[in-house]
């Protein structure tokens, strides 16, 4: 019977972690106040994900962030910021120091979610099923700050931006467009 028990516990640890059985809908994140919310709230949107920082080269990205989402939000497009300090302490603020930045310097209004890790042994859940999705463009961990992971309606990845492509490039605005008219 506890070999059973074992089993059944083993079977089901598993089924959680595979990356194959697990929808981005599947996951619950706190946001940038402290809510919990839950990713399939996002159900049928088409989504961008982007681990954000603060203090980086490419921080400026977070204005046309700012301005795509505004561009496309009424067409099912959402941006959904995820503050990380894994690369060079460039993340260091409180969620409340962070959510001030972005709205003060930025004009923010795509949702931001509280700090995560994005690689590593403490990395969050979600940036793990992300990473190690396929896609064609690129899978693994993330590199720097401000990579792109873009979600179809169907709630799988579509496709994956490196931190030097601009969120207002013709390669992300192509996809953006492609995956809105679905």
């Amino acid at each position: 019977m506890k070999i059973l028990f074992s089993l059944i516990i083993l079977f089901m640890a598993s089924s959680i972690t595979d990356n194959k059985n697990t929808s981005i809908y599947n996951f619950n994140m706190t946001d940038i106040d402290g809510n919990e919310v839950s990713l399939s709230e996002y159900k049928g949107k088409v989504i961008m994900l982007v681990n954000v920082a603060s203090k980086c080269g490419f921080t400026s990205q977070y204005e046309g962030l700012q301005s795509i989402y505004d561009e496309y939000k009424d067409e099912g497009f959402v941006i959904l910021g995820f503050p990380a300090n894994n690369f060079k302490g460039q993340e260091p603020g409180t969620d409340e120091e962070i959510k001030q930045f972005c709205t003060l310097e930025y004009g923010v209004e795509f949702p931001m979610f509280s700090k995560v890790s994005v690689k590593g042994e403490d990395q969050d859940p979600l940036f793990s099923y992300l990473t190690g999705q396929p896609n064609p463009d690129f899978d693994g961990e993330i590199k720097w700050n401000f990579e792109k992971f873009l979600v179809g309606k169907d709630g799988s990845l579509k496709r994956r931006f490196r931190s030097s492509v601009k969120p207002e490039s013709e390669e992300i605005l192509e996809a953006v467009k492609t995956e809105l008219s679905k």
